[in-house]
């Protein structure tokens, strides 16, 4: 089944690299039209030339709410139109018991993970989702719903979207919210863990690998497409199994 996301534009947050560029790839092969937004504009532009589709960039901070508004002005003015907000980008400057945290990358996490969101979704939602619903889809984390070590701050942050998920979408009404989260997937922004712990994890899986990219930008075009229309507030665990236990060898 193809799934089709022609006459759609979409903004992809983080689209510079990772999960954002993979979501953003299979957007505008699924003929969307894209803006890509990230802090690095030469990064952004390397990842629109591989893309074979109309595309766009917007070098924005997405924790800076003037920078969003900013990137979605332009966004309007290229394109006419938001149907699809995707709120990937994302920070993790602390790694370390919860309570150890010091108050600037505390805030720096929020800031970029939660803030972000949060405002990214206002300004669309006022710029073009509120006569016109469309879809804002949030990438969150399997760790906004388990607790574990050295990940606390994050995790705080992504249990946050996965409310603000809910949240949105009993407010928002036909404009559908819906989230993604994703367990340990093979990026940079994820290297330190995969280093250290990826084989062991991956062995322990049903599945028997970590996810790539592709894999969480699967399930993004399909919930963001008209064939997840009945689909609202809900966040979908991917992590390769993780959550079960395997009788599999």
């Amino acid at each position: 089944m193809e799934i089709s996301l022609r006459g759609k534009t979409a903004i992809v947050t983080g689209a510079s690299r990772g999960i954002g560029k993979a979501i953003a790839k299979s957007f505008v092969d699924a003929g969307a039209q894209v803006m890509l937004t990230s802090r690095k504009l030469d990064a952004l532009q390397a990842a629109a030339k591989e893309m074979d589709g109309e595309t766009d960039v917007f070098a924005a901070n997405a924790g800076e709410i003037d920078q969003a508004k900013a990137c979605i002005d332009a966004t309007m003015e290229r394109f006419g139109k938001i149907d699809i907000l995707v709120n990937n980008a994302a920070t993790n400057p602390y790694y370390g018991e919860t309570l150890g945290v010091d108050s600037a990358r505390f805030d720096k996490t929020f800031q970029v993970n939660l803030k972000g969101p949060l405002f990214w979704s206002q300004a669309v939602w006022n710029a073009s989702m509120q006569n016109k619903p469309g879809v804002i889809l949030n990438i969150a984390s399997v760790g906004g719903l388990r607790a574990e070590q050295g990940l606390g701050v994050y995790n705080l942050t992504k249990a946050a979207v996965i409310h603000l998920t809910s949240q949105l979408a009993c407010e928002l009404g036909k404009t559908r919210v819906v989230g993604i989260a994703p367990g340990l997937v093979k990026t940079l922004f994820a290297s330190v863990l995969i280093e250290n712990v990826g084989d062991k994890l991956a062995s322990a899986l049903p599945t028997k690998r970590l996810g790539e990219p592709q894999d969480i930008a699967n399930l993004a075009l399909f919930l963001c497409s008209d064939l997840a229309s009945w689909i609202t507030g809900e966040t979908y665990v991917i992590d390769g199994g993780a959550g079960v236990r395997s009788g599999t060898m």
